[in-house]
């Protein structure tokens, strides 16, 4: 079979060299994972996106749940608004999609993505739907605490004191960090 492939590659130019060449490599080892870079790309195995190191192997769908804010859905509702191949990896994208997935995950009302995909709808400060990713999602969480702290709500008083605040019994469990035993 090699030889035959050889003779074809012999008479077909050499636009059907390299198919040859990929037909020996599949027909010797047995396997086909031969994939040929483009030269004019060049592969990041880390990229920053939003102040997150993301892994240039991975799938971009999977390689931006990285990032803080961003779940699997987000991010391939995201991608496709960018028109970007849900197949590539994080490492092949150029700047202009890289450029456009930044500015669809920090801006996505502009983009048409509805109201009831994003994390933070309502605000409390100015009453909109806002998609918080990155650093922002730390500085909402500390916010909103210091908020129901301030009110003296429920919530807020849990929280302060260090104890669970969803309901759960805390009479034997959740006692790491504190004193535990008998005093005398």
């Amino acid at each position: 079979m090699v030889r035959n492939l050889i003779e074809i590659g012999e008479r077909g130019g050499e636009g059907r060299l390299g198919i040859l060449v990929a037909w020996i490599v599949v027909a010797a080892v047995g396997f086909a994972s031969l994939v040929a870079p483009e030269p004019h790309m060049q592969f990041q195995h880390i990229l920053r996106l939003l102040n997150t190191n993301v892994d240039g192997k991975r799938k971009i769908q999977y390689a931006m749940t990285e990032i803080k804010g961003v779940g699997p859905r987000y991010a391939n509702v995201v991608i496709k608004k960018a028109d970007v191949d849900l197949f590539k990896r994080a490492g092949e994208l150029n700047s202009d999609e890289l450029e456009r997935i930044v500015s669809i995950l920090q801006n996505p009302t502009q983009f048409k993505i509805p109201h009831w995909f994003l994390n933070r709808r309502k605000d409390i400060t100015d009453g909109k739907n806002h998609q918080v990713v990155s650093n922002q999602v730390d500085a909402k969480l500390r916010d909103d605490l210091e908020r129901l702290k301030k009110i003296r709500a429920h919530r807020g008083l849990r929280h302060f004191w260090g104890i669970r605040v969803r309901g759960q019994h805390t009479k034997t469990t959740g006692r790491r960090g504190k004193t535990v035993g008998v005093s005398v």
